[in-house]
């Protein structure tokens, strides 16, 4: 396969998968503001640091607040990590390889497009959660179609290894930026604002129910165990790098726990590390400098694919 290919397979499913992530966030927030009337004012600068970019939005829009951070992460066509522009990206990509995938993949990529361009021309604050909720779907949709559409050969590996490092990658900011940045002080902890805000970390991620049928109490060591470390949940940090490295390993051929180029040691040396790591390892260490140490192996683990595979 040509490498161009490659990455743009990889990426397509990345701005795809970034923007269902983004949709979440902020959607979850919008109901969590809810429920909270007494420090609202704090409660959406973290979702921009869950981007990395708080100093870019700092620049163009001064302090946050509903309408703005709504605006930079959904509908800013400038800002090149908001759902508009993620799906603008995503379908470009899908347009330069229409000979290689599916001709249902175009379709609903396009039908996304269509749709978020609409919503950006008009988006009164009542349709919002609407808004959201046909982003998750679509992007559910496109992962349903190119499943049952696509052969499952390289390129299909290609992009659910996009998909998957986006997913690891935005799961740990969230639970890191939960854990470190919202709560407003220690004397909320394990107060009901405290419970709720777990509650919408777990249900920013999809996980909430999932969560219940094998927790009955909601404690930070048990959520960041069951986001962090659980190998059956979809969205979980080590359940998408086991499936990261066993399409990595489908591409190259290379028998799994062994390696032969950069990514699948570093992959292979990230996923044993997640395999013999408790809990009570990472509060030991910190969850915040665990997380933190997680999300740089992340990246480092993409970009030693774009090195092997994209350039």
């Amino acid at each position: 396969m040509l490498s161009r290919v490659a990455d743009t397979i990889y990426w397509l499913n990345r701005y795809i998968e970034r923007a269902d992530n983004v949709a979440r966030f902020v959607d979850v927030n919008l109901n969590l503001m809810l429920d909270l009337t007494q420090v609202t004012g704090q409660q959406w600068e973290p979702l921009i640091l869950t981007t990395g970019d708080l100093q870019l939005f700092s620049q163009r829009y001064g302090e946050a607040s509903s309408d703005n951070v709504i605006q930079f992460l959904t509908f800013d066509s400038n800002y090149p990590n908001s759902i508009v522009s993620c799906v603008q990206r995503a379908r470009e990509n899908a347009r330069s390889i229409r000979e290689i995938i599916s001709s249902e993949m175009w379709e609903e990529v396009n039908a996304f497009y269509r749709m978020v361009t609409e919503a950006s021309n008009d988006h009164p604050q009542g349709t919002l959660p609407h808004f959201f909720t046909q982003v998750k779907r679509s992007s559910h949709r496109f992962a349903g179609v190119m499943d049952a559409t696509m052969t499952h050969n390289e390129g299909w590996h290609f992009g659910q290894m996009g998909r998957l490092q986006e997913r690891a990658d935005k799961t740990a900011r969230i639970l890191d930026v939960k854990y470190f940045y919202l709560l407003p002080s220690l004397e909320w902890v394990g107060t009901p604002l405290d419970q709720i805000q777990w509650i919408a970390l777990l249900k920013s991620a999809s996980a909430y129910e999932m969560y219940r049928k094998c927790q009955r109490r909601i404690t930070p060591s048990n959520v960041a165990e069951f986001l962090v470390f659980n190998r059956e949940f979809p969205r979980s940090i080590h359940f998408c790098l086991l499936q990261l490295q066993r399409s990595l390993h489908e591409i190259t051929g290379t028998p799994l726990g062994t390696w032969h180029n950069k990514p699948e040691r570093a992959l292979g040396s990230l996923c044993a590390q997640l395999g013999y790591t408790t809990i009570e390892d990472v509060i030991k260490i910190g969850l915040h400098e665990f997380l933190d140490q997680i999300q740089i192996r992340v990246n480092e683990v993409g970009e030693k694919i774009g090195e092997t595979f994209f350039t």
